[in-house]
């Protein structure tokens, strides 16, 4: 039997698609639950004040390039959403008097605009957030070679040569966008053989970095969190890290700051990783199937899941 139509783009997969006993199991669990939902492979980690929080996620960054050496380079992915432990980055590595020189970098993803990926002069270009809250500002002694900074264009040739050059990502950081995805690997159209079901976790894994059509849920969020509410600002495509990359990853760390997605997708795609229920219709689900996963919350920004008028 066919699933349920999406209740926010019929056209669409997403988590409005899934069993209506898994969406109240999530809505029911309180921020003390989610906390217990560690298991081998996945481990959840609350932090209290936003301090602590970016200051830990713009540690991940330091101590992946503390393991770097001219003979063994390591790397992190990360992303642009949330983008506050950028400067945080920056200024650790400068006090810290860290050599970059064999460290690298992949950003996670971009925007897709008129055949090609946003240029960095772009008022909303990735790229250009990482290098203006980042790299820009450490020392030009201790910062890596331009091209050891590796950033997704609409040609993905050479971004997915980077990933198999030798160089050890550490750690893929990511958000979690209103759609559940981490970069943006959002859920597909329901058409074609995809109509009444789904990709497979194994036949979404395969996916390499490429260029994506962009859920409905996914515009009018990054119009609401970049562009002020103007949805006719937000281009329709990007480019994705894909998850064939992320699997090459020694570790997937995602930070909730409950800005990027809400009370109910915090508490579902925790829910999911733990209990090992991947669905493609819930992107970030997949993450169940790999062996290092770390969620990271900024405990008041869970939120509840009570009806409360507004």
């Amino acid at each position: 039997m066919p699933r349920k139509l999406s209740s926010i783009a019929p056209d669409w997969w997403d988590y409005t698609t899934l069993d209506s006993s898994l969406i109240r199991a999530a809505a029911a669990l309180t921020p003390e639950k989610m906390a217990k939902l560690s298991r081998p492979g996945f481990k959840v980690v609350m932090y209290d004040t936003l301090a602590e929080f970016y200051l830990a996620e713009a540690l991940e960054y330091i101590t992946a390039w503390q393991q770097s050496t001219p003979d063994n380079p390591v790397g992190i992915c990360g992303p642009i959403g949330p983008t506050e432990q950028l400067p945080l980055v920056a200024r650790l590595v400068n006090e810290l008097g860290l050599n970059l020189r064999s460290g690298h970098f992949w950003g996670m993803d971009e925007w897709y605009m008129d055949g090609r990926e946003a240029r960095p002069t772009h008022p909303l270009s990735f790229e250009r957030a990482d290098r203006e809250l980042c790299f820009n500002r450490i020392r030009p002694e201790l910062v890596m070679p331009d091209s050891q900074l590796h950033f997704p264009k609409a040609d993905t040739a050479a971004y997915r040569r980077s990933w198999a050059t030798g160089v050890r990502c550490a750690v893929m950081q990511g958000g979690q966008g209103d759609v559940k995805h981490w970069a943006f690997n959002d859920p597909p159209r329901r058409q074609g053989k995809y109509r009444n079901a789904p990709p497979s976790p194994a036949e979404w894994r395969k996916l390499q970095t490429r260029v994506v059509e962009l859920h409905p849920l996914t515009i009018a969020q990054n119009a609401r969190t970049s562009g002020g509410g103007n949805i006719s600002l937000v281009p329709t495509q990007a480019i994705s890290v894909g998850p064939a990359e992320t699997w090459q990853a020694e570790k997937v760390s995602i930070w909730h700051a409950g800005m990027h997605d809400n009370p109910f997708g915090q508490r579902l795609t925790t829910l999911m990783v733990s209990q090992r229920l991947p669905d493609t219709a819930v992107p970030m689900s997949l993450l169940a199937d790999h062996p290092n996963v770390q969620f990271n919350f900024y405990r008041p920004g869970i939120g509840a899941c009570d009806v409360e008028m507004h």
